[in-house]
């Protein structure tokens, strides 16, 4: 899920004749996009070669659109949003997010309620779906996080580094009580606890090309500030004649995600071995925000409940029914 799908969000947490939040068994509208779909009968149906639960529309301009039982959706959703193969506790916790996130998008207004791919929630039908993540969502059938009269606002990332990160520090707006950052414990067996990266100095000072112009030749980058978590809000791109200093959205989005896969950076000079070379030490994958995967697997492992997972990453929110 990204910072456009959160910043996305409506403002009604609640609407009329909204299919995913009114009917007995809720149902959503998944925009699948343009292709071949074929009706395969027992609640079933075929789109570009891959097998979908639910029915299927198409609208004015030819897109596939899939309405599906909400709990289907998740069958789907939760084994490619967190690996099937890691404790119950965590998936489960996983797939109570994932409802909650669907539910908060729904809406009626809209042709469709989410889209298949990061930018929502992955979604790629029958073939996705796996014993452990239909349990999972059998365990869980029904719950969604809650805050106050409405849905929580829900975000998650890969793995946060040790400190999850604030939604208002990492998009701007209000600031959520249960989205402020917490301190994480748990998810030091990611791969990407801790990372080390090497940029050129010449690829960073063709990225900014334009902010650096008034000051010449890029020298070094630094972090200019950084939040409470530790990520960067600001990089200084060092020139001959003064500094440019980037914001660490803007800087992460043209280096590239996978680059840099946080913005949680430790250290940030030239590297004394190769001068033409910026050394990078950091930690975490992803935005940061809300649940940290890693987090919830390690926490699983120790032997926590999917209630104590969300009740550390979400702080404040009550779990209740749909």
């Amino acid at each position: 899920m990204n910072r456009a799908a959160f910043l996305a969000l409506p403002g009604i947490l609640a609407l009329q004749n909204d299919p995913a939040q009114t009917a007995a068994s809720p149902e959503l509208r998944v925009l699948l996009g343009a292709g071949v779909a074929t009706d395969t009968g027992n609640g079933t149906f075929s789109f570009n070669g891959k097998a979908y639960r639910g029915t299927f529309a198409r609208t004015p301009d030819g897109s596939i659109v899939n309405t599906v039982d909400l709990e289907a959706y998740l069958y789907s959703v939760v084994p490619r949003e967190m690996s099937r193969s890691w404790p119950a506790a965590a998936l489960q916790a996983q797939a109570v997010c994932a409802r909650t996130y669907v539910l908060q998008r729904s809406d009626p207004r809209r042709a469709y309620d989410v889209v298949t791919s990061e930018s929502d929630q992955v979604y790629e039908g029958i073939a996705a779906e796996s014993p452990a993540g239909r349990a999972a969502v059998d365990a869980s059938q029904g719950l969604v996080l809650r805050y106050g009269a409405g849905f929580a606002q829900i975000m998650y990332s890969s793995c946060c580094g040790g400190h999850t990160e604030a939604s208002s520090e990492a998009w701007g707006g209000a600031p959520f009580a249960y989205l402020g950052g917490v301190v994480c414990t748990h998810c030091t067996a990611s791969p990407y606890y801790r990372w080390q990266r090497e940029l050129d100095l010449a690829v960073v000072a063709a990225a900014f090309a334009r902010e650096l112009e008034p000051f010449g030749s890029l020298v070094s980058a630094q972090v200019g500030a950084a939040d409470a978590s530790g990520r960067a809000r600001m990089v200084e791109l060092v020139a001959q004649r003064g500094s440019a200093f980037i914001k660490g959205g803007a800087f992460r989005a043209r280096i590239g995600a996978r680059v840099l896969p946080s913005l949680l950076i430790t250290k940030m000079n030239v590297s004394a071995e190769a001068p033409e070379r910026i050394a990078i030490e950091g930690g975490g994958l992803g935005h940061g925000v809300g649940l940290c995967q890693w987090g919830a697997r390690g926490m699983a492992l120790e032997g926590a409940l999917s209630t104590d997972i969300l009740n550390l990453y979400f702080p404040g929110t009550m779990i209740g029914h749909d």
